[in-house]
C-alpha cells in the first residue's frame, strides 16, 4: 500500500479519535515516525477534529449564570433566616458549631444548585442533539465505514509485515505490456494473496483467474475480483515455479485460455 492509499484509508482519523486497535495504533505510530507525509496528514486530521469539536460545542444560554447565582443567594437567605438567635435556657451555641453547621448547609445548597445546573445542561444538550439527529446518523455511518476500512488495512498490513511472505511480481506479456500484478505467497502456511489492481477492467461476464504453474502444469489458484481485499487469501498453493493470470469467463475455467494471458512471473 502506498502513502496516498494509507492516508485516504481512514485509519488516521480512527487513531486520532482513539478508535484504533492496539495493533493499528502501533502500525500507525511506526508509519508516522518514518513517513513525513503521513505525519503531516495526521497533524492536519487532528486540527480538523479540533475545529469540528469547537464548531459543535453547545454554548449554555446567557441567562443561565444569572439564574444560578440568584438561586444560590436565595438558598443562603433561607438558611440565614432559619438560624435561631438563642437556644432555650438563655444558653448561646458555640461559634464553631454555628459556623460549621452553616457552612455545611451552604455546601448542600451549592450542591443542589450544581445538580440543577447539570440537569438543565443535560436537557439543553439533548434538545441540541435532537436537532442534529441527521448529522449524528451521518457521522455514525462514516465511523462504521472507517471501522471497515481499518479492518481492511489491518489485514493488509499483516500480509505486508509477515516475514514468511514471498512477493512475486507478475509482469505484462507482449500483448499487455502495461498490466502488472503482485502475488504474496506465505511460504509457511502456503496461503496466496493477490494484488491485481493494475490489470485492465474485466469486460462484463469475464473474470481474471490466477494460476500456479508447478512441474509445467497450470493449477487454478483462485479468482480475482476488484472489490476483494488483497489481505484475504484466495487459495493455498503448496508449490509453484511461476504464477500467471488469464482472463476467463466469470466463475473461472478448469484450464487457462492462453490467448488471454495477461501477466506472468517466476517464483
Amino acid at each position: 500500500m502506498d502513502t496516498k492509499e494509507y492516508i485516504s484509508s481512514g485509519i488516521l482519523e480512527s487513531y486520532a479519535l482513539g478508535l484504533a486497535s492496539p495493533e493499528e495504533a502501533a502500525i500507525g505510530e511506526c508509519v508516522m515516525k518514518h513517513n513525513a507525509e503521513v505525519r503531516a496528514a495526521y497533524d492536519d486530521t487532528q486540527k480538523t477534529l479540533e475545529l469540528l469539536a469547537e464548531n459543535q460545542a453547545v454554548e449554555p444560554p446567557r441567562h443561565l449564570k444569572e439564574k444560578i447565582w440568584n438561586r444560590i443567594r436565595e438558598q443562603e437567605s433561607n438558611i440565614e433566616s432559619k438560624i435561631p438567635a438563642k437556644i432555650s435556657g438563655n444558653s448561646t451555641p458555640k461559634a464553631s458549631y454555628m459556623t460549621s453547621n452553616f457552612n455545611w448547609k451552604i455546601v448542600a445548597a451549592a450542591a443542589s444548585v450544581l445538580f440543577l445546573m447539570s440537569l438543565f445542561g443535560h436537557v439543553f444538550w439533548l434538545s441540541k442533539t435532537n436537532q442534529d439527529e441527521k448529522e449524528i446518523a451521518e457521522l455514525r455511518t462514516k465511523n462504521e465505514s472507517y471501522q471497515s476500512s481499518n479492518k481492511t488495512i489491518s489485514q493488509q498490513m499483516a500480509v505486508l509485515t509477515n516475514p514468511d511472505i514471498r512477493i512475486i511480481s507478475l509482469n505484462g506479456v507482449e500483448k499487455h505490456p502495461d498490466a502488472k500484478a503482485l502475488v504474496y505467497w506465505d511460504t509457511r502456511t502456503k496461503q496466496v494473496y493477490l494484488k491485481a489492481d493494475r490489470l485492465p477492467k474485466a469486460p462484463d461476464g469475464m473474470q481474471y483467474q490466477l494460476w500456479a504453474i508447478a512441474d509445467g502444469k497450470p493449477v487454478s489458484a483462485g479468482l480475482y475480483s476488484p472489490d476483494k481485499n488483497f489481505g484475504t487469501a484466495i487459495s493455498a498453493v503448496k508449490s509453484a515455479q511461476a504464477f500467471a493470470i488469464t482472463l476467463e469467463k466469470e466463475g473461472g475455467s478448469e484450464i487457462p485460455t492462453m490467448e488471454n494471458l495477461y501477466v506472468l512471473g517466476n517464483t
